[in-house]
């Protein structure tokens, strides 16, 4: 559904170009310190406005409704709201019944039998990564040891970021990027065996983030084609450090207190100025597709604080669920 987290747990709602898109928090610790100014550094690396990023721009100021009293969580849920201000849903008008190649028009209008609110994208659209970003902020709050920082590596399999960006731009399409995040001073046993290792717990919300298609922590894909005396990695000392760092940061579904390292594949978006062909569900035949709007050429430009945030849901949710369960003074 729309909910993930065992004990810190997060709800996102609303549609692109609804009145109001937000997030409620439940399980927020009791006397977390909090403001709205708290949010600004990470909603404003979200912003659109840079070359490749859509011409849409909204405040993105956030409103605390619930869950805050004298500035710090009362332990009730916290609810955030956004107001959508800049909206042109007129560009969506013909693509009613034009669902774009790549993207979640068609499976939505099969989901919800039509009932779904096509604007922008409604509730698919990467607008609502706002929401993830502000339970982000919450999240750090509560695992504040832990030093989280993601940035795009590449685009348009490129490590020329700008470059590769300008010829999207001049050839009216678009590129995916590579984002890695990593992650220090997790302490060693966080997480848990089989079902909800670290790994899992941040796939699944990784998985959340609209355009996401790929991830894979340390050496990843390239552990395939390795021997296991090149892949594993030696412990140095009792604090569990090892010499390289192959696990990505992991062994077991544990963190083992080395940097945690994955990287993330952010697919090209959808809503391209190329001609391309669709089928018409009101027709049933295939039809030429114009699309309009304010799009993206590249959202893996934004994606890196989405990441961050998506991090530190996984985190505190992990943290909090050890605590829970009495292994904190293990950890």
């Amino acid at each position: 559904m729309n909910t993930f987290g065992r004990i810190f747990r997060i709800s996102i709602f609303g549609e692109s170009h609804g009145k109001y898109i937000g997030v409620t928090l439940d399980g927020c610790p009791p006397g977390i310190p909090v403001t709205e100014k708290d949010f600004s550094p990470w909603l404003e690396r979200r912003k659109a406005g840079g070359k490749g990023t859509t011409p849409r721009k909204e405040d993105d100021s956030p409103l605390i409704v619930s869950g805050c009293y004298r500035d710090h969580t009362t332990g009730a849920p916290l609810t955030i709201l956004f107001e959508n201000k800049n909206t042109r849903s007129g560009d969506y008008s013909r693509l009613a019944d034009k669902p774009r190649p790549g993207h979640a028009d068609f499976t939505a209008w099969k989901r919800f039998g039509g009932f779904n609110d096509p604007r922008g994208g409604g509730h698919f659209s990467g607008r609502l990564t706002l929401a993830l970003v502000a339970a982000g902020t919450l999240a750090r709050k509560i695992i504040p040891e832990a030093a989280i920082s993601a940035r795009l590596i590449s685009a348009g399999g490129s490590t020329d970021i700008s470059t590769a960006v300008d010829k999207a731009l001049e050839a009216g399409d678009s590129i995916g990027g590579i984002v890695e995040c990593r992650a220090q001073n997790l302490p060693a046993g966080l997480g848990e065996p089989f079902f909800d290792p670290v790994e899992s717990v941040i796939s699944h919300l990784a998985f959340a983030v609209p355009a996401i298609k790929g991830i894979e922590f340390g050496s990843g894909f390239k552990a395939g084609s390795m021997k296991g005396s090149q892949h594993n990695d030696v412990f140095t000392d009792i604090s569990g450090k090892t010499g390289t760092n192959n696990a990505g940061g992991i062994n077991g579904g544990l963190a083992n207190g080395n940097e945690l390292v994955f990287r993330v594949a952010v697919k090209p978006p959808s809503s391209i100025s190329k001609k391309q062909t669709t089928i018409n569900i009101r027709s049933g035949k295939m039809d030429e597709l114009n699309i309009g709007g304010r799009h993206d050429a590249c959202i893996a430009l934004r994606v890196p604080v989405v990441i961050e945030a998506i991090t530190a849901v996984a985190l505190a949710d992990l943290k909090m669920t050890a605590d829970a369960q009495g292994f904190s003074q293990n950890l």
